[in-house]
Order: C-alpha cells, then sequence, then structure tokens
C-alpha cells in the first residue's frame, strides 16, 4: 500500500506548541484543535477511543515520542496530527523519558489497513535520529511537512 504520511497530515494538523503538559490534557488540546478545524466530528468520542487505547498500553515509544491512536467512527478519513512540546509530556515512555513530538493517528473503523500502513510508516520515520532531531527544532508548520516529505519512504 502506498501511502505518504505528508498526504494525511494536513498544515492546520500541526500545532507548533501544546501547552499541556500531561498526556490526557495534551490529548484533549489536540483534538480539540482537531476538532476548531473541521477534522473530527465527535471530539468527545475521538478521546474516549485515544482514552481506551491509551489505558491499554501507553503510546510513549521512547526517544522523546508519542503516537497516540484510534480507530473511531469520529473521523472520516485517515487523518494525522503533530505537536511539538518544548517542555515534554511523560506519556509513561518505555526509556521513561518524556515526549517532545507527538503524532496523532485516527481512522474510521472501516481503514484498518490504512491505519497500520501509517502506524508502521510514521514508526519507522521516527526511528530516524536526525528525523527526530529536525522535527523537535522545527519551527514552523511549512517546516514540520518538509521535514516528512523529504524523509519519509
Amino acid at each position: 500500500m502506498q501511502l505518504k504520511i505528508s498526504e494525511y497530515l494536513k498544515p492546520e494538523a500541526i500545532m507548533m506548541e501544546i501547552k499541556a503538559k500531561e498526556k490526557i490534557a495534551a490529548i484533549n488540546e489536540l483534538v480539540a484543535h482537531m476538532v476548531e478545524n473541521n477534522m473530527v466530528s465527535d471530539g468527545d468520542e475521538f478521546i474516549n477511543a485515544l482514552a481506551k487505547r491509551e489505558n491499554l498500553e501507553s503510546t510513549g515509544i521512547g526517544d522523546g515520542i508519542a503516537i497516540p491512536h484510534a480507530r473511531t467512527n469520529a473521523v472520516r478519513d485517515l487523518i494525522l496530527a503533530f505537536a511539538q512540546s518544548p517542555q515534554g509530556i511523560d506519556f509513561s515512555s518505555i526509556d521513561g523519558k518524556p515526549s517532545h513530538i507527538i503524532f496523532l493517528i485516527a481512522s474510521p473503523e472501516s481503514q484498518k489497513s490504512e491505519y497500520i500502513v501509517a502506524l508502521a510508516k510514521l514508526s519507522r520515520l521516527l526511528r530516524k535520529p536526525s528525523v527526530r532531531e529536525m522535527l523537535r527544532s522545527a519551527k514552523d508548520r511549512e517546516e514540520v511537512m518538509d521535514i516528512i516529505r523529504r524523509n519519509e519512504d
């Protein structure tokens, strides 16, 4: 499946500085931003799906990254969002370090394969230390989009 992260991450879904200090507040802030930008039809349903997923196992994958994700019919299509947290958020990461880069993935129940492919591609992209560093120091939405376009396979 030829899926490009850059095609599903829209500039309006990028938050350059998330204010939240803890994981559920960060998820709420990101979802509120997505609702404001008409990417999510039901914010509460989406938050509940993300919280349920987060309770199964933390989506803090280490190296300063968290990828909260859920399948929910609160979205019409696969969507991604990005947030930078200069101070870092405790996502109960496996390495115990705070997350400075948060990618959120959502897809409707009907798009399970797209959802899995997006999660895999994003994980592969974020394995590269140079990409993590560039995303952490990106100054604006265009720079974030450019970093992803240049580095995705």
